[in-house]
């Protein structure tokens, strides 16, 4: 959906403020007794609406971004609109040059659209490698998956233990709807991700992105050439 297209109603603002203050609560528990927490935050709606609850709370959990390489330009945007609105510079992670240069010399710059096998490699590279250092030392990590966004996130737990990084994971927005996160930013006036508005719900690199259709799956825009059983990059399959 178009964030513009929103109706926020009474049914909304209260499903979303009983959620919310669930939330916090579990923001408070992670940064009390998960230290040191990190936030992945990947500027989607759902990151934002996290960055704003532990920017205001002032809870000690540090917030960090990947920069593939390849994000869209009103990405890059978000990142400086975050740091002008919350006085918060995110530490972005980027790839290793020397494993960018070695996948594109082999396969080629776009080859992630050849097969599965090399978009997953791809994401890898651009993705997984750099999460990895990011989390190293950390105790937990927290997300802003949702279940509702993909077959893959089916049942997703609001925690869980990530064996692939060794560490307790959590999902606070695990039981939200697209329509409560957009409510939740709306009237907490959230800086968001520009393309929302033109009907990208779900962005990620700007080659394996785009706009989705009235009706379609939120994730529909994401490796729109795969089958949904096998969109996700890599950060969040389990071991």
């Amino acid at each position: 959906m178009s964030p513009s297209l929103l109706n926020i109603t009474p049914e909304l603002t209260a499903s979303v403020a009983t959620k919310t203050a669930a939330v916090k609560v579990l923001l408070t528990d992670i940064a009390g007794n998960w230290s040191p927490a990190a936030f992945a935050n990947s500027l989607g709606a759902e990151d934002m609406v996290l960055t704003d609850l532990i920017v205001k709370a002032k809870l000690p959990i540090e917030i960090f971004s990947l920069d593939t390489g390849r994000l869209p330009l009103e990405t890059y945007d978000l990142i400086a609109a975050v740091q002008k609105h919350y006085d918060l510079k995110l530490k972005v992670y980027f790839p290793q040059a020397e494993e960018v240069e070695s996948y594109v010399r082999q396969h080629g710059i776009n080859a992630f659209y050849d097969s599965v096998t090399l978009r997953k490699a791809c994401c890898y590279a651009r993705k997984v490698e750099p999460l990895k250092r990011a989390l190293a030392g950390k105790r937990a990590w927290i997300t802003g998956l949702r279940a509702q966004q993909a077959a893959t996130r089916v049942g997703l737990p609001f925690r869980e233990y990530d064996e692939g990084n060794g560490l307790e994971k959590f999902n606070p927005l695990s039981d939200w709807t697209e329509k409560e996160v957009w409510t939740y930013i709306k009237q907490h006036a959230v800086p968001y991700n520009a393309l929302h508005d033109k009907f990208y719900p779900s962005i990620g690199c700007a080659p394996c992105t785009r706009a989705i259709s009235p009706g379609e799956d939120v994730r529909a825009g994401r490796w729109w050439w795969e089958n949904p059983e096998s969109k996700e990059c890599g950060l969040h399959v389990k071991a």
